[in-house]
């Protein structure tokens, strides 16, 4: 008799087996009845290491902060229906920000499709272009030809996920009854592999088929007009902007981009996610944080002869149009040659490696250049963290917080701040310091959905301290994933700036017109959050901004969550911010 009670079971066993033995270590999995082949296999292996959630939008954002903080892919499993839907805002900002995912997706048997039968949507296709690879898996049968395709399609499936143009991969999975490893006679006959062991049990030393990832490098000719043209110019900056998931886990980075600066003499102007802004100085490098700030109010020379631009496009908004009104030649180096720079203003596209181009380019230039450039940005740098210092000793805008989230962060700290003004915040007063700190946020599509459930994921693929700084509305769109400290084991120290509403559309135009401005942008909502408290089994504290400080370090030091509100007008947060640019100007 086989040992397989019914060729579902088979199927899926199969399947996790050969998704394990290609890599992946963890699956996150939300409940369901089509789903149970998939579910009990994966909790059956001794690889895969499983987390559970009742929710599949947390799900797949918790999955989502898995690879973003490790480079490498987390299944999703779900059962058919709307559940799949669930997981398509985590699949969009996988897709943008580069980030490996897998969703397995149970589906019903093909004859179920177009029939109105119960819980059946067309799942085909569901993410459309938002994947990197799609594939409708056969309906499980015991032969050797479908055991080896489908063994193909695991190991395709994680190649997909992390190649250079690291993504997220639909494989839709149709089972019919029974889900359950209930015994059908003769469903899988004992000799069905009979001589097509590999069928049966794969390689064995391995996976099935085995994925070589290579790295896009530049040929010497285009390296060395590169080379010759930073030589030339007189003066040039390096910006580092988001950094994706790979390049992040790159243990190289950050070295790479200090020998580049250190070569040319080109200040880094480092993003709070490019994985530069924060941790030990590069080299010798210029790494300068405060740009954001003082680019605009002061009258600087920005106008370097070349940019040598790695990442996404920077966070900040001042730094983009800064560089748009300069005459520089910028370089945009990306491993995909996608087009990362919404200003339109690249001139050259280079598609190789960011860490092996850095340090390539920083090997091939004859000598540094002259350096007052340099000096010039580092000294109104250091003016610029004086007058913060000042500033936020005489004021506490929201600003404050993330300045002492930041520089209070223990080493080494996982930080995960939320899209609209947190990150914006972080930029803006995140001083650049020694302290191992990993920066993250969803800025791919940059959406306040699932900021929680994404920071969850994030701390729970490391043993570091959790800091998760969001606002008031991400905080509520996102509280089914606070279910997932105690299901998953994840502590964090949750700081929550608390404004009521949509604070970020002050900073419109649309502010000037109220109505509709208050109850259709800002649209407060006068939740009290405390209840979230008792309802996970939370430490929450509400602290006026000026005490947020000792609650903050205290929380760092205790076990557990903790959750720290902060409550702000929003008007007067705003009118803050205008006086903070305003004294920029004045004062420097």
């Amino acid at each position: 008799m086989s040992e397989y009670p019914n060729r579902n079971v088979l199927w899926a066993e199969t399947l996790v087996d050969e998704l394990a033995a290609g890599g992946l270590t963890t699956a996150c999995i939300a409940p369901g009845s089509r789903s149970t082949p998939l579910t009990v296999a994966f909790d059956a292996h001794d690889d895969v290491e499983t987390f559970s959630h009742l929710d599949e939008r947390s799900a797949a954002f918790f999955a989502l902060g898995r690879g973003r903080r490790t480079g490498e892919p987390t299944a999703l499993v779900c059962t058919s229906g709307t559940a799949a839907a669930n997981f398509h805002p985590a699949v969009i900002e996988a897709n943008q920000a580069r980030v490996p995912l897998l969703a397995l997706t149970a589906d019903r048997p093909p004859e179920l499709r177009d029939s109105g039968a119960n819980q059946t949507v067309d799942q085909e296709k569901l993410y459309g272009s938002a994947v990197r690879w799609y594939r409708d898996l056969p309906e499980p049968e015991p032969t050797p030809r479908k055991l080896r395709r489908l063994r193909t399609d695991a190991a395709r499936a994680l190649a997909e996920a992390t190649g250079s143009d690291a993504g997220p991969v639909h494989l839709n999975c149709p089972f019919r009854k029974p889900l359950e490893p209930t015994p059908v006679a003769g469903d899988v006959p004992a000799d069905w592999h009979a001589g097509d062991e590999q069928a049966a049990a794969g390689r064995g030393d391995g996976p099935y088929v085995r994925r070589q990832q290579g790295r896009p490098a530049l040929a010497d000719a285009a390296l060395a007009d590169l080379a010759s043209a930073i030589e030339a110019a007189d003066t040039g900056l390096i910006l580092a902007g988001p950094a994706d998931p790979t390049t992040l886990a790159d243990d190289d980075w950050p070295a790479a981009v200090g020998e580049l600066a250190a070569a040319t003499n080109f200040p880094v102007l480092a993003d709070p996610l490019s994985g530069v802004r924060f941790g030990e100085r590069p080299g010798d490098a210029t790494v300068l944080g405060g740009y954001d700030g003082y680019v605009h109010a002061l009258d600087l020379d920005l106008d370097p002869d070349i940019v040598l631009r790695f990442g996404a496009s920077a966070t900040s908004k001042p730094l983009r149009r800064a560089l748009a009104d300069t005459d520089a030649r910028q370089v945009l180096v990306d491993p995909m040659g996608e087009w990362r720079d919404a200003e339109f203003v690249c001139s050259d596209l280079v598609v190789a490696d960011p860490t092996g181009t850095a340090r390539s380019l920083a090997a091939a230039v004859a000598g540094p250049g002259d350096s007052r450039f340099a000096d010039r940005l580092a000294d109104a740098e250091a003016r610029y963290w004086a007058h913060v210092e000042e500033f936020l000793t005489d004021e506490t805008p929201e600003g404050a917080v993330a300045h002492r989230v930041l520089a209070e962060a223990p080493d080494p700290a996982t930080v995960f701040v939320s899209n609209s003004m947190a990150v914006r915040d972080a930029d803006r007063f995140g001083e650049p310091r020694a302290a191992d700190l990993t920066v993250l946020a969803n800025r791919g599509a940059s959406g306040i959905d699932g900021v929680l459930s994404t920071a969850f994921g994030a701390g729970s693929a490391t043993d570091e301290q959790l800091v998760l700084l969001t606002g008031d509305l991400a905080y509520y769109h996102d509280m089914n994933g606070l279910l997932a400290l105690a299901r998953c084991g994840v502590d964090a120290t949750i700081v929550c700036v608390n404004n009521d509403g949509g604070g970020i559309f002050h900073l419109l135009p649309i502010e000037a017109f109220d109505p509709p401005f208050t109850d259709q942008f800002v649209t407060p909502h006068g939740l009290d959050f405390a209840a979230t408290g008792e309802l996970y089994d939370l430490s929450f504290q509400r602290v006026p901004a000026d005490e947020f400080g000792d609650a903050y370090r205290a929380s760092l030091a205790m076990d557990g969550t903790q959750v720290i509100e902060v409550p702000f007008d929003a008007d007067a947060s705003h009118r803050a911010r205008e006086r903070f640019a305003d004294s920029v100007a004045d004062r420097l």
